[in-house]
């Protein structure tokens, strides 16, 4: 049990956060792994599908399927991605404060409450993002309706803004574009900061979605400085390495611009895509469930309670352990399998008989 708890710097937080992924990366490497494994998955079929039908020249078709399975893949990629957070914040609250993790205990223990986590997640992002989502979708659905061949026919878009009445209406929506995003994404950001420490509370302390949501907001109160730069590190950290790994698609791109890459260097994208993710991935949910740890120690004197309970003089509180999750299993496999009854007959009853 670890008891050399106390109130870290934002550099110290960044320390720990990579000391504990280097010295269990395959713990974490793991429980990402299964996120990024349904991604690459759902995105070479969706690859493959796109080649059938453009090979078959069914563009119509092409489209609608884009569509589809785009929606498709987004529902399933949110459940997984759900799960891996909670199962990466279960991990390393356990590895934090000194407890074994698995990768199986870690799944096992947030499985039951998977739902919770993703209504968890869909509250924050609707409040969080539903602003900015409305202003680009309003933007660009404006600029599709009003100029012809927006963003998909070069030449028929060069047309049309030639147009006085077309540059005019560009000209105002663009406008009014640029001067709401400054609003919105200070709110974007401000509630994002809110809402931080959401998921670490809810699977450290196992709230409900709104309790949750009333914890990181309690939390958070007075470090959100402190968390932004932990997000902008963390943020350049993921954006240098992506850029790097997937420079190939971005010269492919520039050199034929308006097309979208042959399927097989889409693939090799994605395969690519797939060990970014993995090893990228735990990075934010360490590092942001150490900081929830920080600012309970800082708040509410967390480092003294757990080092009284190591010592005995207080019970232990009732947070999910690596034991308590096997122990869990063990107690479901139990119930759903029949008791055998004894086919050895009872012992003979000794005394008289009354």
């Amino acid at each position: 049990m670890e008891t050399n708890l106390r109130p870290l710097t934002l550099g110290e937080i960044l320390d720990r956060t990579a000391q504990l992924y280097r010295t269990n990366f395959l713990l974490f490497a793991g429980i990402f792994s299964v996120y990024s494994g349904v991604a690459l998955v759902l995105g070479l079929l969706q690859i493959g599908l796109g080649a059938l039908l453009k090979a078959q020249h069914m563009a119509g078709a092409l489209v609608w399927m884009t569509v589809i399975t785009t929606g498709i893949n987004m529902l399933v990629l949110l459940l997984f991605f759900g799960a891996a957070m909670a199962a990466i914040s279960r991990a390393v609250a356990w590895v934090h404060l000194g407890e074994p993790a698995t990768i199986r205990g870690a799944y096992s223990s947030i499985l039951p409450r998977l739902s919770r986590y993703l209504w968890l997640m869909t509250i924050t992002a609707l409040v969080v993002f539903s602003p900015i989502v409305v202003l680009y979708g309003g933007y660009f659905g404006t600029m599709a309706y009003k100029v012809k061949g927006f963003g998909t026919d070069p030449a028929a878009q060069q047309a049309a803004m030639s147009n006085p009445q077309t540059m005019i209406i560009f000209g105002v929506a663009t406008a009014a574009f640029v001067l709401l995003l400054i609003p919105v994404a200070v709110y974007t950001i401000l509630m994002g900061l809110r809402y931080a420490l959401a998921i670490p509370a809810c699977v450290v302390e196992d709230l409900k979605a709104r309790k949750a949501i009333r914890r990181s907001i309690e939390l958070a109160k007075g470090s959100w400085g402190r968390i932004f730069l932990l997000w902008l590190l963390i943020g350049v950290i993921k954006l240098g390495l992506v850029g790097i790994t997937q420079i190939f698609v971005f010269v492919a791109a520039f050199k034929h611009p308006g097309q979208l890459p042959g399927p097989g260097l889409s693939a090799l994208s994605q395969i690519i895509a797939f060990f970014t993710n993995t090893f990228l991935g735990p990075i934010w949910a360490t590092g942001i469930t150490l900081f929830y740890y920080d600012q309970r120690v800082r708040k509410e004197g967390f480092d003294i309670e757990w080092m009284m309970q190591a010592a005995g003089l207080t019970p232990l509180a009732a947070e999910p352990t690596q034991a308590a999750a096997s122990e869990a299993d063990s107690t479901l496999l139990a119930k759903a399998v029949p008791e055998v009854a004894s086919t050895e007959p009872a012992p003979p009853q000794s005394g008289k008989p009354v």
